[in-house]
């Protein structure tokens, strides 16, 4: 069976270092994305929306690339990434943008009625919130497998590789991740534009990504 580490970079893809931006540019074409992907890149609708905050900004540029050319088709994205809507320039500053907003998993206690106690600061602090719902499966097991296959690329707990534009896989929604494996299966999204016939997923059972993605679900408990 090859290594399940092939299948977490087939998933998202890799891609070079990330560019200098525009942080006021990218903070502009995020008003527009945040209709669907949140104010704070957090997704949304369950998964129907990904999360964008905290992934590798080459890996982000390169999705938007990909949704250009269609080669990873999605008619709801085609219309913002075409060269007019958003040039290369606006695509580095996206994804720089988005790969620097920090998401907490829990907030630290604070007393509220301790001076200098700031509420409105507490609120926008709770909003950058997120911690994604348990998944079915057996935990031990995909931690287990996670630890022996997957960790190599995408980080002891699943927090992906900036380096290496790796995309973490901890944070994300579960059903999202099984929406992408659904795709590849199918052949309507593709890994590697090189090589597109690849079948990778036939060698893992669905089983064995239940428990995994149970393992990734608990890692921001």
């Amino acid at each position: 069976m090859r290594r399940l580490a092939y299948l977490f970079v087939l998933l998202f893809g890799m891609s070079g270092a990330a560019q200098a931006y525009d942080e006021e540019n990218g903070f502009d074409i995020n008003e527009v994305c945040a209709g669907c992907h949140g104010e704070y890149g957090q997704g949304g609708k369950d998964g129907e929306y990904p999360r964008l905050a905290g992934q590798p900004a080459a890996f982000i540029a390169e999705q938007l690339h990909l949704f250009r050319s269609r080669t990873r088709p999605n008619l709801a994205m085609v219309e913002y990434v075409d060269d007019r809507q958003m040039p290369d320039e606006d695509i580095a500053d996206i994804a720089e943008y988005l790969s620097r907003i920090k998401l907490k998993t829990k907030l630290p206690p604070v007393d509220e009625n301790a001076p200098g106690f700031d509420a409105y600061a507490r609120l926008i602090e709770s909003k950058k919130l997120m911690q994604i719902p348990r998944a079915k499966g057996d935990v031990e097991k995909g931690e287990k497998l996670y630890h022996k296959e997957c960790s190599t690329c995408h980080g002891r707990e699943g927090w992906g590789n900036e380096k290496k534009a790796v995309p973490m896989l901890a944070g994300q929604y579960t059903s999202y991740l099984w929406r992408q494996v659904k795709k590849l299966r199918k052949h309507i999204r593709i890994h590697d534009k090189d090589a597109p016939d690849e079948e990778l997923l036939d060698d893992f059972s669905d089983r064995e990504l239940q428990d995994i993605f149970a393992y990734l679900s608990t890692v921001d408990d």
